[in-house]
């Protein structure tokens, strides 16, 4: 734990334009990387039909390929299936999705149900619902999560702005906001190169980073304030934001990685439950 107490002397600012010629390439490779392969929109977002099943053995090995064989001889285009896990009563279900938004009469249901009870007839699957969402609706759906995440950013800015006025509060709130913008960029760019579809659990995660780094943006202003105030005309500003960084750095490292330490038991406890 003496890493996490120690004193750093880190040339930041020296090295700022190496910093900034990585960052600007990872920010092309992401540009790029959705231009080419495209970005997957979850069906809460772009609209689509969600046929739910549950079964009765959750040790079962899925034939997602026969399953979706089946159901796309029923529905007539292609489907995806994903299997889940509902830990409340510990059942196992899976869910055919479609991009299209169908309503469907009880008949074709009963055929789609029959169909995959044909693929997997050891499963004991049974029909539990149907969510069906309109692409106008998904898409209004997902601009009003991008305004919620641009109130964040304003209220934000306004914040920081009244809060560090010594030390030129406007221009440092815009310059902490474009940053916190550019790590919601490096998220956005985690999802789409791994190929985990946009959805609402992304919008989620994107006002955690928001308020995650924003906290951090303030323990570092805090402390250049400070520096500020302790040597004024002394030592130039790039001098203070230096040593300002280096003197939080410790702190940073240790909230990072106890947040880390979560982020471990949580994908532990879902790999052990199925989630």
């Amino acid at each position: 734990m003496k890493l996490l107490h120690r004193d750093f002397h880190i040339d930041f600012m020296g090295k700022k334009n190496i910093f900034f010629i990585i960052s600007a390439a990872c920010l092309v490779v992401i540009a790029l990387w959705g231009v080419i392969f495209g970005v997957d929109l979850d069906i809460s977002f772009k609209g689509g039909t969600i046929f739910t099943y549950t079964y009765t053995d959750a040790n079962a090995d899925l034939d997602e390929g026969a399953l979706a064989a089946a159901a796309q001889s029923v529905l007539g285009e292609e489907v995806e299936v994903e299997p889940k896990q509902d830990l409340a009563n510990n059942t196992p279900s899976l869910d055919i999705s479609m991009t299209s938004a169908v309503t469907m009469e009880d008949s074709s249901i009963e055929e789609l149900t029959a169909a995959l009870q044909q693929a997997a007839p050891d499963l004991g699957l049974e029909y539990s619902a149907i969510t069906s969402v309109n692409p106008s609706i998904g898409m209004d759906f997902f601009a009003k999560c991008l305004v919620a995440v641009g109130v964040g950013i304003i209220i934000m800015i306004i914040y920081l702005g009244i809060r560090f006025r010594l030390i030129n509060g406007w221009k440092a709130a815009i310059t902490a906001v474009l940053a916190l913008v550019h790590d919601m960029i490096f998220v956005y760019g985690t999802f789409v190169i791994c190929g985990f579809p946009l959805d609402s659990n992304f919008i989620a995660v994107m006002l955690t980073i928001l308020g995650y780094s924003a906290n951090n943006t303030v323990i570092i202003y805090d402390r250049i304030r400070e520096n500020t105030k302790l040597f004024g005309k002394k030592t130039s500003r790039s001098q203070i934001v230096n040593d300002s960084i280096n003197q939080t750095l410790s702190r940073s490292i240790g909230t990072s990685f106890c947040t880390l330490l979560a982020m471990v038991v949580v994908c532990v406890v879902a790999g052990i439950f199925g989630v």
